[in-house]
């Protein structure tokens, strides 16, 4: 779960560099896909016989849509604000999460996990300060890829009912790149040699952190690996940092404190769990 932070922790950083060189924040997100599906590929003709084999298409489909959509929003984001705050704001999909569990898949929510939520979003009150400063609009960005993520996610758990993680994973690999074609058709330029090769290794980033993503949730309880998810947080503001001279503000550790807080209390609690 450390290794999958730290390539997450780079996508924002190699997003930057990407546009730096005149990428076009669209096109990264057609060209990630595009890597992503050819380091992919062997594996996926090796295995084809199982691998693509599902018995809900619409909905793996579907599901590669919300992928897509929050994947094309954050990339907008970690393009045109401070890493941290994205990366912060990101860690809000959990709570949208369970908005959407209860609303759309029918789980019950304990009043505790009610609760957590809504200080989670408190937590997200934090970070903007609406009111209280001036908020940039962009900010919506980060905020619109965590709802598409609970997306995601929700169809993931609802997936896992029928068909295997490797499944879901190829399905997305397939279907990322035309997904993400279609919005870069409408900004495209060709990139030049150095924005291509930022490009295609966020393709491999994004590979790494599937990796360790998957091997985390294969070797131990979400509720065991999730807490070390928001290192994510540090190894972005650090880089951050390091990279770009941004200074996170006390508000941002705050307010991304008391989110990481929230959600991590509603894993360790359980979905289903009394509270």
């Amino acid at each position: 779960m450390l290794g999958a932070s730290l390539f997450f922790g780079t996508h924002g950083p190699i997003v930057r560099y990407a546009t730096a060189a005149d990428g076009e924040p669209l096109v990264i997100g057609f060209f990630r896909s595009l890597t992503f599906l050819v380091l992919m590929l062997p594996w996926i003709i090796r295995n084809r016989n199982t691998t693509l084999r599902t018995r809900r298409p619409g909905a793996q489909i579907m599901r590669s849509v919300y992928s897509m959509a929050g994947l094309v929003l954050l990339i907008l984001a970690q393009a045109n604000l401070p890493l941290a705050e994205v990366s912060a704001l990101t860690f809000a999909a959990p709570l949208f999460g369970v908005i959407g569990a209860a609303l759309l898949l029918g789980e019950v929510v304990r009043p505790a996990r009610w609760i957590a939520t809504i200080v989670g979003f408190a937590g997200v009150w934090v970070v903007l300060r609406p009111g209280l400063s001036s908020v940039n609009p962009l900010f919506a960005l980060p905020l619109g890829a965590a709802v598409f993520i609970a997306a995601s996610n929700l169809m993931i758990r609802s997936l896992s009912r029928d068909d295997s993680p490797t499944t879901t994973i190829a399905w997305l690999a397939m279907a990322a790149v035309p997904l993400t074609l279609i919005p870069a058709l409408f900004a495209w330029t060709w990139p030049g040699p150095q924005a291509l090769a930022w490009m295609c290794l966020l393709g491999v980033a994004g590979l790494g952190a599937h990796i360790c993503l998957t091997r985390a949730f294969t070797a131990a309880e979400a509720s065991a690996v999730l807490s070390y998810d928001y290192s994510r947080l540090i190894v972005t503001a650090l880089l951050g940092f390091v990279l770009f001279g941004e200074v996170p503000t006390i508000w941002t550790w705050l307010g991304g404190a008391i989110i990481v807080g929230a959600v991590v209390y509603m894993a360790r609690r359980g979905g289903n769990k009394p509270a």
